[in-house]
C-alpha cells in the first residue's frame, strides 16, 4: 500500500501565524505533534444521549476543555472551560501533578483528565489543584472546597460523593459539597486513607505501575458506592536518586524513589475502606506475587485484581471478597517468555465469566470463560467494550490471516457466533461504546489526524470536529515488509525515478511496546520531513515490535542486540527495491530508539556511518524493575545478559567495533525515566576509549520534550548533525 502526495517542506504560512515565517519543525512542535485540537478520552452515557470528550480550542492552543455531544441532534457544548474557571489566571501543577503527567506522556494543559459517575450525569476534574465537577446535561460546572493539591478526582458510580488524593492521603468529600447530603449523611470533606509515613502513598499509582504496567490509577469505587478499593504504596525500600538542575545551581535536586533493575520495589497493598471508616486489608501473597496490575470492579462480578511474579513468568487473577479480605483463584497463568499486560482486562462479562487475552498456541487471543473466541487469524490488542451480547476489542493481523495489512488496526465484534469487523478501510482504528453508541476513531494513511464517528446501532449518526492545525507536509510513504519485517519508506517528496540513490535515514523505535509502522498519516510527518531533507528515510519493526505474534515479541528475550540485526536486515532487503545509497547510513532515535542508534554505530559501523542517539539506556542495569527485569532478568542471576546488551559494562567498549562514526548523544537533564547519567556514562566511556562524539544536554527537559523550541530547534540541529557526517554538504 502506497499513499502519496505533495509535500511542501520549505517556509509557509499557516492560517493562525500571521506574518511570522512557519517551518514544518515549528509548526509540529508548537501543535504538540499535531494533537492540540484534536477530540480525545472519550466516554459514552448509558443512555446513549451523550458523548463526553477533551479538545482544545485550536490546533496551537493546549489548554482542554471538557465538551458534551449531545448524540440526536449532533450539537456540540462545552460543559467546562478551564480558562473561566480559573478566571483567567496560569494553571499551577504540584510536583505530584507533574509526575502523574510525565507518566503517562501528558503534554496538554487545562482539563488533560476526568472521571464520571456510572450515568455519565457528573463529571470530576482537577484545575491548578483544586477540585471542579460539571453537570454533563445542564453544562455548568463548579468548584467544590477540597483539601489540596487535588489528583485523580473520581466521582461514585451514584454520582453522590467525589474522591480524591491530596498529599498521599484518599478523602471523600459530598458531590454538593459540604451539608449536602441526605438523611443527615457526612458529605463535609474528610480523609479516608491517610499516609502513615512520608514514604506512604494511598489511591495513587507507584511509579513502576504508571510507567510500565499501564495502571495510572490507584482506588476503585465499587458499583453501590459505598465503598473503594485503595492501593497503599510504602515506597521506604526503593532507592532514591537525584535529578540536578545543573543550569540553576541554586536550586535543590529533586528527590526520586527509583526502582531500577535488581533493586527493591515499592511495597504494594490493597484495602477496602468503607465510607463508614472501616477497613479490611486484601490478602494474597504478596511475597510470590508483588505486582497489582490490574484491578476491576463492576456489578458483574466480586472485585477482581491480576498479581504477577517479579520475574513475570506467572500470574494470578483473584475474586476478592472485601468483607472479609479474602482472594480466591480464578485462573492461573504461565509463560516461559514473560506475561504481557493488555488494556481493558480482565473484567468480568454480564454472565459473570472471566474475559481476558491469552498466548495460546503460537497467537494472541481473546478468551472468555474457558473458550478461546479468536484464533491466528487475529493477534488481539485491547479489550474496549463487553456487552451482553459480545465483546469488541482492536486487533492487527495474526500470523494466519488471509492477507497481510501492515500497520493497520481494526475494531471487531466477538461472540461464539464468530467474528465481525467493524471499522472500515485501511488505517488505525480503535473505539469507545456503552449500549447502542459508539465512537469510532479512524486515522488513515490518506487524511491527516484521526476521522471520530458515532454510531448508534451500526449507523453513522454524527461526527466529533477536529480543531487539529492541518500539517504542511504530507507523507509519501510506501508500506511493505522486507525479510518478513514491517517497514515503512519515505522518499522526498520532489524525488523522481531516475535521481539516483539517496542517502538512507533510518527512523525506528525497533523496541518491545513500540510500533511505528502504522497505516496512518501523522505518525510519518517527522520522517517525511527529514526526507524533504534529502533522505531516503526507512522505519523497521523487528523482532520484539508488537502486532504480529507472542513469538516474534518474546524472541528478544535475553538479548536487545537482536533488534538492531532486524534493522540491518531490513536495510539490505529494501535496498533491491529502493533508490538506496548505501555508503551513507545513519540512524535516528530517541528513547529505545536512542539506544538502538548508539548501539548501531558502535557495533556495525560497516553498514552505519553516523547515529543520534536521544535519551539511549546505555545500561541497562539503570532502567527500572519491571521493564527491564521482563525482558533480561534479574541482573544479580545473569549478569552476562545485561552486559551483552548493554552500551557501557564494567568492560567498556571492549566488545564494541574499533571503527569510529560520528555520534550525537541528546539527553533531558531533567529526565526522570531514563536519567541523564545514562548518557553521561557513555560519553565517558566513548573518551577513555578515543573515540569522537557530541553530547547535546537539554536543560530543564524531560523525556517528553514538550518545549515548543527546544523540540522545533532539535529537529533542525540532527539535520545539521547528519549532513555534516555523512559529508552532505
Amino acid at each position: 500500500m502506497t499513499t502519496q502526495s505533495g509535500s511542501e517542506s520549505g517556509p509557509d504560512t499557516a492560517p493562525d501565524s500571521g506574518n511570522e515565517t512557519y517551518s514544518f519543525p515549528r509548526q509540529h512542535a508548537r501543535t504538540q505533534r499535531f494533537t492540540s485540537g484534536a477530540p480525545r478520552a472519550f466516554t459514552v452515557s448509558p443512555d446513549g444521549e451523550r458523548v463526553v470528550f477533551l479538545r482544545s480550542s485550536a490546533g496551537t492552543d493546549r489548554a482542554n476543555a471538557l465538551w458534551v455531544l449531545d448524540v440526536s441532534s449532533g450539537r456540540e457544548r462545552i460543559a467546562a472551560d478551564p480558562a473561566t474557571l480559573l478566571g483567567g489566571s496560569s494553571e499551577r501543577l504540584s510536583a505530584e501533578e507533574r509526575a502523574r503527567r510525565e507518566r503517562s506522556r501528558e503534554g496538554g494543559s487545562g482539563i488533560v483528565g476526568y472521571a464520571t459517575d456510572a450515568a455519565a450525569e457528573l463529571a470530576a476534574f482537577a484545575l491548578s489543584g483544586r477540585l471542579f465537577t460539571a453537570e454533563l446535561r445542564a453544562g455548568t460546572a463548579r468548584e467544590l472546597p477540597a483539601a489540596g493539591p487535588v489528583i485523580d478526582p473520581r466521582p461514585s458510580p451514584d454520582g453522590r460523593h467525589i474522591a480524591y488524593v491530596a498529599r498521599g492521603a484518599l478523602r471523600v468529600v459530598g458531590a454538593e459539597g459540604p451539608g449536602g447530603g441526605e438523611d443527615g449523611e457526612d458529605t463535609g470533606d474528610r480523609v479516608l486513607a491517610s499516609p502513615e509515613s512520608e514514604t506512604v502513598t494511598y489511591g495513587l499509582a507507584e511509579f513502576i505501575a504508571a510507567e510500565e504496567m499501564g495502571r495510572y490509577r490507584g482506588y476503585w469505587w465499587s458499583p453501590d458506592s459505598d465503598r473503594l478499593l485503595v492501593a497503599r504504596a510504602d515506597d521506604a525500600d526503593v532507592r532514591r536518586w537525584w535529578i540536578a538542575d545543573p543550569a540553576n545551581p541554586d536550586r535543590e535536586p529533586a528527590r526520586n524513589a527509583y526502582p531500577s533493575a535488581g533493586t527493591p520495589n515499592a511495597e504494594v497493598r490493597l484495602f477496602a475502606y468503607g465510607l463508614d471508616g472501616s477497613r479490611t486489608e486484601i490478602n494474597w501473597n504478596r511475597s510470590a506475587y508483588p505486582y497489582l496490575a490490574r484491578v476491576h470492579w463492576s456489578a458483574d462480578g466480586a472485585p477482581l485484581i491480576l498479581v504477577q511474579a517479579r520475574d513475570q513468568l506467572s500470574e494470578l487473577y483473584l475474586a476478592v471478597n472485601p468483607d472479609d479480605g479474602s482472594t480466591r483463584m480464578v485462573h492461573a497463568d504461565e509463560d516461559d517468555a514473560w506475561l504481557e499486560l493488555f488494556p481493558g482486562v480482565p473484567c468480568w462479562s454480564p454472565s459473570g465469566q472471566l474475559v481476558r487475552i491469552a498466548d495460546e498456541g503460537g497467537a494472541r487471543v481473546l478468551a472468555v470463560g474457558e473458550r478461546l473466541l479468536t484464533g491466528p487469524q487475529l493477534h488481539v490488542r485491547a479489550v474496549l467494550d463487553v456487552g451482553d451480547s459480545d465483546v469488541l476489542l482492536s486487533a492487527s493481523a495474526g500470523a494466519d490471516a488471509p492477507a497481510p495489512e501492515t500497520g493497520e488496526v481494526h475494531v471487531y465484534r466477538v461472540n461464539e457466533l464468530g467474528v465481525e469487523r467493524v471499522s472500515a478501510g485501511p488505517g488505525v482504528h480503535t473505539a469507545v461504546r456503552s449500549g447502542r453508541v459508539t465512537v469510532l476513531v479512524s486515522a488513515t494513511p490518506d487524511s491527516p489526524g484521526a476521522r471520530v464517528r458515532v454510531e448508534r446501532d451500526g449507523k453513522h449518526v454524527a461526527d466529533i470536529a477536529s480543531h487539529a492545525e492541518r500539517p504542511l507536509l504530507s507523507p509519501r510513504v510506501t508500506l511493505t515488509e522486507a525479510d518478513g519485517i514491517p517497514c515503512a519508506v519515505l522518499l522526498p517528496a520532489s524525488y523522481t525515478d531516475g535521481d539516483g540513490p539517496l542517502p538512507v535515514l533510518l527512523d525506528p523505535y525497533g523496541g518491545p511496546h513500540g510500533q511505528r509502522v502504522v497505516a496512518a498519516h501523522n505518525p510519518y510527518l517527522t520522517s517525511q520531513w527529514f526526507a524533504d531533507q534529502g533522505f531516503a528515510v526507512i522505519v523497521a519493526d523487528g523482532r520484539g515490535a508488537p502486532g504480529i505474534s507472542p513469538g516474534r515479541e518474546k524472541s528478544i528475550r535475553g538479548d536487545f542486540t537482536l533488534t538492531l540485526d532486524d534493522q540491518v536486515s531490513a536495510l539490505h532487503a529494501l535496498a533491491d527495491r529502493f533508490p538506496l545509497d548505501l555508503s551513507k547510513v545513519a540512524m535516528r532515535g530517541w528513547s529505545y530508539g536512542g539506544y538502538l542508534s548508539a548501539l548501531a554505530v558502535l557495533k556495525r559501523p560497516d553498514v552505519f556511518h553516523a547515529g543520534i542517539a536521544g535519551a539511549p539506556v546505555t545500561d541497562w542495569r539503570l532502567y527500572d524493575t519491571h521493564y527491564t527485569e521482563r525482558y533480561l532478568g534479574d541482573p544479580a542471576a545473569s549478569p552476562d545478559t545485561y552486559a551483552k546488551s548493554s552500551l557501557v559494562t564494567d568492560d567498556g567498549l571492549s566488545n564494541a567495533a574499533r571503527q569510529h562514526r560520528p555520534m550525537l548523544i541528546v539527553h533531558g537533564l531533567a529526565d526522570d525515566n531514563v536519567v541523564v547519567a545514562h548518557a553521561l556514562r557513555l560519553s565517558s566511556a566513548l573518551l577513555a576509549d578515543g573515540r569522537p562524539h557530541e553530547v547535546l544536554p537539554l536543560s530543564g527537559v524531560t523525556h517528553m520534550t514538550p518545549q515548543e523550541q527546544v523540540a522545533e530547534n532539535l529537529l533542525l540541529l540532527q539535520v545539521d548533525f547528519l549532513k555534516r557526517s555523512l559529508g552532505l554538504g
